[in-house]
């Protein structure tokens, strides 16, 4: 919760409300439910197991938003 709610955050100070990336906040969520309900199933996955896969997660997640493509793009070119 803490990983999405920082990735909010700091979308919302990169791009502004207006650019706000719904889309990926919204992708983040259903991954972590889909990491919890994997967690849930499966016993012998840790939490710090986890954790760190939905921590790789978001920063997947981040590196497609407007504001990490744009900086990319101004970096190669």
């Amino acid at each position: 919760m803490l990983t999405t709610a920082s990735f909010g955050y700091a979308e919302y100070a990169a791009a502004g409300p207006v650019n706000f990336p719904f889309f990926h906040l919204g992708c983040l969520i259903v991954g972590g439910l889909i990491i919890i309900s994997l967690k849930h199933k499966y016993s012998k996955i840790y939490l710090s197991e986890a954790v760190g896969s939905f921590a790789l997660y978001t920063i997947l997640v981040a590196l497609f938003t407007s504001p990490v493509v744009d900086a990319l793009k101004n970096l190669v070119g």
